[in-house]
Formats: structure tokens, sequence, C-alpha cells
């Protein structure tokens, strides 16, 4: 089997995997070993910055043997380090009270466990796919001192085979202080439950956040913004037109001297500039490329989680954006390749890799910066060797030749260049226009209502990446990336209009970078979010944080841009295939 052929499989099999869960198929028969899973311990303001459980000196249970296990791409890029605890869990056996070992504290793990109680460590866990947190330690407000929980109590809900709910109570604590002698144990309870396992992962949702009235109320509000604007611009732009329309069609009539006179003008004038390749036109053809790319990916993963519930399993959020985004590459290829070749480019290969390879070496050149990093804090956040082997297999052998393929049909299928207007063989000049009609005054306005229409999602969004929230309304995100598109296109067409009218035929690299400019205010937006609304501390969890909301406005900007610019473009060609041209 071909090297692209195994790259790929091992991608779907990736996603199949997480998609099922870690624990086979959920199902135990009695007395059946059931695993806890250690995974990372960090401070609980920086959700970003964990560390393997173990790093701390926990000890682990006397089993030193399991019988599955799992692992996926997902997990290891988003630091899942999971090892066995060691603990002996069988199907609906209780455990009672059991030491697991004893420890005398030295001075250095002393201090380990004081640091880790002072700067608030949480650590997680997985019974059967189910997330636990537990607090390492706490402080006590009366005497000063700092104690750790050494009893870890499970109360684990069943129906039927599967395991329904799981909670843990810590009630039991030691001081900590050199050569203390500490006991660590647990105990395990097993009780039945009504809990359908179809619903056993509501219990770690929070309606009351999401559905709040704010959130309904922002979402009717960015709607009436777009009944406003489409209102707006049918309004503005078809009225003008009409009367655009009218002038012209008088040409006829119209004798020389009026016409010397300037009875001409606006965005008829620059008919035989206006399709004009823009300067760049191999960074702006992989730039709308990777847009119809990066918005298939958002559509997809969408529709994915709205139907097939991914929040609920481990890391398949992730497999099936990384299996969407790989699948999705001819589509990167069919579009920006048709659009280079429409534009007269020649170099379609060089057109080709940039496309392909624009959002990869991004993200991984972001990742790579903060892997560094991540590795000197000895993170579980450091990316492994392997991992990017892999991640670089994918991009090589199966969203390179993807692109290939796209590129290839796009230019023979959709290259042709065919503009409602010739092209004149030499560029008209650009008069002199007021201010606020400069391009760069229009690209920064460009964004502002845009982003209107999406900063209440983007703090929900926002929450439930840094903070410890589950996002899970993803209706809501659909209907709000379909009124962002909405709006973006409507706002794109006024400004492009008006720089068409100032007679400025440089519409194309405007209209994605006014539509794009949304990215702007997002990411000023993360700097409010960062400095107001969360206790982030450090170099690692500021370095993480900015690294990959530069990414995620990045990514937005692109999806924005490209969305700006097909809309205009329709509106261009529509405009300029109904005037008669002398």
């Amino acid at each position: 089997m071909g090297s692209p052929t195994r790259i790929f499989l091992l991608l779907s099999l990736s996603f199949c995997i997480s998609t099922r869960g870690d624990e086979h198929n959920h199902k135990y028969n009695d007395r059946e070993e059931v695993v806890l899973w250690m995974n990372t311990v960090g401070p609980y303001h920086n959700r970003q910055e964990t560390y393997a459980y173990f790093s701390l000196p926990f000890c682990s249970g006397s089993k030193s043997d399991i019988s599955h296990y799992h692992e996926t791409l997902s997990e290891a890029l988003q630091g899942v380090e999971l090892e066995f605890s060691g603990y002996e869990m069988d199907f609906k056996s209780d455990v009672p009270r059991t030491v697991i070992c004893m420890v005398e504290l030295s001075e250095k793990n002393a201090k380990a466990f004081t640091y880790a109680v002072k700067n608030e460590y949480w650590y997680q866990m997985y019974i059967d796919g189910l997330p636990i947190w537990g607090k390492v330690g706490e402080r006590d407000e009366t005497d000063g001192k700092y104690y750790i929980f050494t009893h870890k109590k499970f109360d684990i809900g069943y129906n039927g085979q599967q395991i329904v709910d799981i909670s843990l109570t810590n009630d039991v604590r030691e001081e900590l202080k050199t050569d203390a002698k500490i006991k660590f144990s647990y105990e395990v309870n097993w009780k039945p439950s009504k809990v359908e396992f179809k619903n056993r992962f509501d219990k770690y949702l929070d309606p009351n956040f999401f559905q709040h009235r704010i959130h309904w109320f922002s979402i009717f509000n960015s709607f009436m913004m777009v009944i406003f604007l489409v209102g707006l611009v049918s309004m503005i732009l078809m009225r003008t037109l009409r009367k655009d329309y009218a002038r012209y069609s008088k040409d006829e009539e119209v004798d020389d001297m009026e016409r010397d006179l300037g009875d001409e003008y606006g965005w008829k004038q620059v008919h035989g500039d206006v399709f004009r390749s823009p300067p760049s036109a191999l960074i702006f053809s992989a730039l709308i490329g990777a847009g119809y790319q990066l918005i298939s990916v958002v559509f997809c993963v969408i529709m994915f989680a709205i139907v097939g519930e991914l929040y609920t399993e481990r890391g398949s959020l992730l497999s099936t954006a990384i299996f969407v985004y790989a699948a999705t590459s001819p589509i990167n290829g069919y579009f920006g390749g048709s659009l280079y070749a429409r534009l007269g480019g020649r170099m379609w290969i060089r057109q080709m890799l940039v496309s392909a390879f624009t959002v990869p070496v991004a993200v991984c050149g972001t990742a790579f910066f903060i892997n560094f990093i991540a590795i000197g804090y000895h993170a579980s956040r450091a990316i492994p060797f392997g991992t990017m082997v892999a991640v670089t297999c994918i991009c090589l052998f199966v969203i390179l030749p993807l692109t290939l393929v796209g590129t290839v049909v796009g230019r023979n299928l959709d290259g042709q260049p065919d503009f409602p207007c010739r092209v004149n063989a030499v560029p008209r000049p650009i008069p002199e226009k007021k201010w606020y009609m400069e391009p760069i005054i229009i690209v920064l306005l460009g964004g502002v209502l845009p982003f209107g229409s999406i900063f209440i999602e983007m703090y929900f969004i926002f929450t439930s990446f840094w903070a410890y929230k589950i996002y899970y309304v993803y209706g809501f995100m659909l209907l709000v990336f379909t009124i962002l598109t909405i709006v973006t296109v409507c706002v794109t067409i006024v400004c492009t209009y008006f720089l068409l009218n100032a007679e400025d035929y440089r519409w194309q690299w405007t209209s994605f970078m006014a539509a794009g400019s949304t990215s702007i205010y997002v990411y000023a937006y993360s700097f409010y979010y960062f400095f107001f609304k969360t206790k982030m501390f450090g170099l690692f969890q500021t370095a993480f944080y900015f690294g990959y909301m530069a990414l995620f406005s990045g990514a937005l900007g692109i999806i924005c841009g490209t969305v700006g610019y097909v809309g205009t473009n329709l509106f261009v060609r529509k405009i300029y295939s109904n005037v008669k041209i002398d």
C-alpha cells in the first residue's frame, strides 16, 4: 500500500476510533475491568498549561497492566497524556476504602505539592470517556497552612451494562510539611441510575450559561441587523443603479459636447480596468482557494457536531476537523487554481503550492514556536516528534496531491476568462478623492458591522475554549455563521460600490481585506478578554493564548475575505454585464 493511502487510512481510523470512544463500545459485563485514566494536572486559571498527572509526586495503584488502550492523533495534539492509575476497578463491584500507598514527603516533594496548592492546581481523570476533575489541595484560611486531599471517593452510576454517571468526592486532607507520612487511598461505590446513556454528558453542560437570554437577544439583534442591511443595500443600490442605468441608456441622445463635459462619471468610467488582474494575483488566488476550503471545513464540522454531538467524545472534534480539512483539499485547488488561470497567471504550480500550504504552514509554524516554550515548561502540550511527522505526512501525501487534482480540474473546467468587459491595455489613472474613500479607510471600516454581528458569540466561544465550559450549542453557531456571511456580503458590496463610484478600480484586494478586517477586531477583542475576563498568567499560557488567537483570527479573516470577494465579484459582474459599453 502506498504512503498516501496509508496515511489517509490512518487518519480515517483515528477519526473513527475517537468517534467510537476509547473504551470500545462502552458496554461492560459484571466484574469486567473498568480503567481509571490519569490525564493531566495544572493551574485552574491556565487551562492550557497542563502537566502529566504523575509529574507531581502522586503514587499509582498496585495493578500494572491493562487490557485495552487507544490513542488518537487529536489527543496527542491536544496534550492528552493518559496514564494508567493502577487502581483496581471492576464493573458493579464496590471497593471499600483502600490504601494505595504511603508517601513520606521529602523537602522536594513537599515543596512541589505546596506550589501546586498555592497555584490552585486541578487534575483531570477519565473513566469510560467521562471526564472527572479534582482539586489537588487547599489553603486553610484559619491557620494559613496548606493541605492536600488524599482520598478519592468515586460514586459511579450505571444503567444496564453502561456507565452513565461519575462523581468524585475529596473528603480527607493532610497537612503538607516535610517528613509527613501521607496515606493515599480510594473507594468505589456503584449505584443504579435512570440516566440514559445518550444523556450521560448532559451534567457537564451549562444551559444556564449558553442559553441565557443575553445569548438569545444577541442572535435576535444580529438577525435584525441582517434585515436592515439587506433592505438598505437593496434600497440604496437599486435606486442608485436604476438612475445610473437610466442615464447611461441615453448615451445615444447625448451629443459629444455633453459627453466631453463629463456627463458620464462614476463606476462606468472604469469599465476598461475593473477586471484587470490585481497585484500579487498568485497570493490573492491562493487566499481565495484557502478561504473556500476553510468555509467548507467550518460548515461540515458544525453539521457533524450538530448531528453527532462530537463534544461527548474526547478529541473527536479535532479529529473531524483534520479529516475534513484533508478531504476538502480539492476545493482549495479548484477555486484557487481556476481563479488564478482566469487572472492570467502562468506559474500555476507555485500557486498550487502556496494555496495548499498557506494554512498548514501558519498553523504548524505557530505550534512549533509554542512547542519550544511547552518543552521548556515540561508541559503535556509539547507535541511529540512522532505526531509532528504524522502531521507532515498528512500535508505531503494527502493535502498536496488532492490540491493538485483540484487545481488541474479547476484550470481545465473553469480557467478561461469570461469577463463582461474587455480590459484596456493601459491602466487608467486613478483620480484624487475624499480621504474617507481611500481603500485603507474602507478596509478598516468594512469589518465593523460583521464583527458587531458576532462579538457576543465570540464571548461564548472564547469561554468554552479558555475556561471550563463545553460548547454544545452548534445550532447557534450555524445561525451566527450564516448571519456573518450575509452581513459581510452586504457591507462589502456597499464598500465596493463607493470605491468604483470614486473611479477606483482596485476592488479585488479592497473587497477581500474590507471583509477580512473583521479579524482585526476579533483579535483586538481577544486582548480585552484576556485582561478583563480571565486570570491567566505566565509566559506559556500567554504565548499559547495570543498565538492561537492569532491563528483563529487569521482563519476567520480569510473566511470573511473570501465571502466578501465572492459576493462582490457577482455584484460587479452583474452591473457591468447590464451596462452598454461603448
